[in-house]
C-alpha cells in the first residue's frame, strides 16, 4: 500500500520541486514568487507550460532554452527530483499519514533553504521561522508531547554558542534553521547535527588541501549539510540513535 502512494506522490513532488525552483530563484531577490510568468534568465523570454514540465522539459530541450539556446542550469532538475523522490520517501516511510504530510513539508522546506544558501549564502526568515511554527504546532497536536519543543530550543541553542564560538564559521540563519529541525525530529535532532557537522568537515579539508592557510578563511554554506544530516535523521534517525546508545550497556 506505501509503495503505490508513494508511486503516486512522486508525479505531485516533481511539481512541489518546480515551485521550489521559483521560490529559490526569487525570494532572496525580494521578487514575487507568484507574477510575472517564468521566463530565460538570459534572453528574459516566457517559458511556455510545455517547457515548464519538471524534467521532461529538461530532457527534450537537452538543458536548453528554446529561444537563445543558453545553459538551463543544472540545479533546475537536481531540485524538482530531489523533492519528488524525498516526498516519495516520506509516503513510503511513513505511509499516507498526517506524518508523512509534515515530513514532506519540512523535506520541502530543506531543499529550498540549500538551493537558496548555496547560492546566496544566506537562510531567509521568511522561510524558516513559518515553517517552525507551522512544523511545531502540527508535531505537537500529533503526539501532545513537549519534545518539539525542547529539540528545537536546544538544537537552536546548540548552534547559538558554536556560532559564538566561532562566527567565521556559521551565521545566524543556521541557529534559526537549527530551530526547524528540532521541531520536526525531535529526540532524533542530535543525530542530524552531528551527521551536518561531519558532512561539512569534507569541503573544508579540500578547501585548506588545496589552498593552504588561505582555505581556512573560505566560508562554505552550512545549510545543506545540515539538511542532508536532517533528512537521513528524519528517515534512520531513531535506529542511528538506538544503535549508539546501546554501545553504552
Amino acid at each position: 500500500m506505501n509503495v503505490f502512494s508513494a508511486a503516486i506522490s512522486f508525479a505531485p513532488g516533481l511539481a512541489l520541486g518546480s515551485f521550489l525552483n521559483v521560490v529559490a530563484a526569487r525570494l532572496p531577490l525580494k521578487r514575487s514568487i507568484v507574477r510575472p510568468r517564468s521566463a530565460c534568465m538570459h534572453c528574459e523570454k516566457e517559458i511556455e507550460w510545455y517547457d515548464n514540465l519538471p524534467l521532461v522539459s529538461y530532457a527534450l530541450l537537452r538543458g536548453r532554452c528554446r529561444h537563445c539556446s543558453a545553459h538551463i542550469p543544472l540545479v533546475y532538475p537536481a531540485v524538482e527530483l530531489v523533492t519528488a523522490l524525498l516526498v516519495a520517501g516520506c509516503v513510503l516511510a511513513f505511509g499516507p499519514t498526517v506524518e508523512a504530510a509534515i515530513a514532506a513539508f519540512f523535506c520541502c522546506v530543506l531543499v529550498a533553504v540549500s538551493a537558496i544558501d548555496a547560492q546566496h549564502r544566506i537562510i531567509p526568515n521568511r522561510i524558516v521561522l513559518p515553517a517552525t511554527a507551522v512544523v511545531l504546532v502540527a508535531n505537537t497536536l500529533r503526539t501532545l508531547s513537549p519534545q518539539w519543543a525542547i529539540a528545537a530550543l536546544a538544537a537552536s541553542g546548540f548552534l547559538f554558542v558554536a556560532a559564538l564560538a566561532y562566527p567565521a564559521g556559521m551565521g545566524m540563519g543556521d541557529v534559526k534553521l537549527a530551530l526547524l529541525m528540532g521541531a520536526a525530529l525531535g529526540r532524533s535532532v542530535p543525530v542530524a547535527l552531528m551527521l551536518g557537522m561531519f558532512a561539512a568537515v569534507v569541503p573544508g579539508i579540500y578547501l585548506i588541501a588545496k589552498h593552504g592557510n588561505a582555505g581556512r578563511k573560505m566560508g562554505v554554506p552550512f545549510g545543506p549539510f545540515l539538511a542532508l544530516g536532517s533528512v537521513v535523521a528524519l528517515f534512520w534517525g531513531g535506529s542511528i540513535l538506538h544503535a549508539y546508545l546501546s554501545t553504552f550497556h
